[in-house]
This record gives C-alpha cells, sequence and structure tokens, in this order.
C-alpha cells in the first residue's frame, strides 16, 4: 500500500471497515463515549509500529464521506483518501485533540503532505476546522 510505504512502514497492514452512519455511531458511542457517528475511527493494535506489523484497524463511513467531500467541493475519492490518511496517521501515534496546539498542526501538515504525495487533491482553504482539526 502507498500509503504505508510513504510513511516508511513497508510491510506493515492495517485493517480497513468501510461502513455507514448508524455502525460507525454505534463504535464512537462505545468506545469514546460519544453519542454521534463520525467520519473515521482508529483502533491501534497496541503494538508498536513498525516494519511487519499489524497497525489496527480504520473504520470509515462512507455516507458521511461523501457528504463531506461535496461540502469540501472535493471529489470522493480524494475525501476517502484524506480519511484513510488520518485515521493510518492515529494509528501510529499522531493526535490532534488530547495535544498541544503545535502537534494538532503537526498532524494536519502531515496529511497535507501525505494527500498531495498520494495525489490527492489538498484540502486547503475547503475545509473548515472548528476549535482542534478533527
Amino acid at each position: 500500500m502507498k500509503l504505508l510505504n510513504a510513511l516508511e512502514l513497508k510491510g506493515s497492514e492495517l485493517s480497513l471497515l468501510l461502513t455507514d452512519d448508524k455502525e460507525i455511531h454505534r463504535l464512537n458511542a462505545e468506545w469514546r463515549g460519544k453519542d454521534k457517528p463520525t467520519d473515521v475511527l482508529s483502533f491501534p493494535s497496541g503494538e508498536p509500529a513498525g516494519e511487519n506489523e499489524t497497525l489496527g484497524d480504520v473504520v470509515i463511513s462512507i455516507p458521511t464521506m461523501k457528504r463531506q467531500a461535496r461540502e469540501y467541493g472535493v471529489r470522493p475519492e480524494d475525501e476517502f483518501l484524506r480519511l484513510l490518511i488520518h485515521g493510518t496517521l492515529h494509528l501510529i501515534g499522531y493526535d490532534h485533540e488530547k495535544v498541544t496546539k503545535k502537534e494538532a498542526t503537526r498532524m494536519r501538515k502531515k496529511e497535507a503532505e501525505l494527500q498531495e504525495l498520494l495525489g490527492g487533491a489538498t484540502f486547503a482553504g475547503k475545509r473548515k476546522w472548528k476549535g482542534k482539526p478533527n
């Protein structure tokens, strides 16, 4: 997978679940205590990230991904790539919620770098961040 190679994690793997808003809502409530749907969830394996490691699980809500693509004025595949990048970065330790603004910005910059490297549209000026980025 190009994304894992770009993160220098060649040989590592992750599982990907594509689901709907109802299921991601259930998972978000059960595992994060947030009673609402979301776009992407990450469940790290708990093992250190490295070559030939299982990183964990990324869950993406397809209906939310499609809505966000329309809202941001980008192709659905570009929004899908952004969510996959975002979820994968969480698997390897990046965060944007329980960290400093500097660390949140670091994650946003890495997302944009990977999005461009992998040929996806960039979201500069299209995504409206509310508080810390999500």
